[in-house]
């Protein structure tokens, strides 16, 4: 329950806390983030840079490294003390420097 004057989670913000669990999978981070759409559209620049998809197996070959370097983004830019907001910025800003070095 939130009192007055305090971010309540609508129009779409995400609640400001503390410090964020550091056991948190990069699958959490992306979707507490709400940054799901935004890497899959740098997934299917990957994919279409790549000729298309054309098997799982090639799938994952393209992809796991972009999740990776994600992932290793995360760990280097985070601390205990990041906020969700501050996770946010830091994940879609490193989508959209991405998304920027393919086109």
């Amino acid at each position: 329950m939130t009192g007055a004057g305090e971010n309540d989670g609508s129009a779409g913000d995400i609640p400001d806390v503390p410090e964020l669990p550091s056991c948190l999978t990069l699958e959490a981070i992306v979707d507490l983030t709400g940054e799901l759409e935004h890497l899959n559209e740098l997934v299917m620049l990957h994919l279409e840079k790549e000729g298309g998809f054309t098997d799982p197996s090639r799938y994952f070959a393209i992809i796991t490294p972009v999740l990776d370097l994600l992932e290793v983004e995360i760990r280097v830019r985070c601390t205990q003390r990041t906020t969700r907001d501050e996770l946010k910025l830091i994940v879609r800003h490193w989508i959209d420097e991405e998304i920027a070095q393919l086109r």
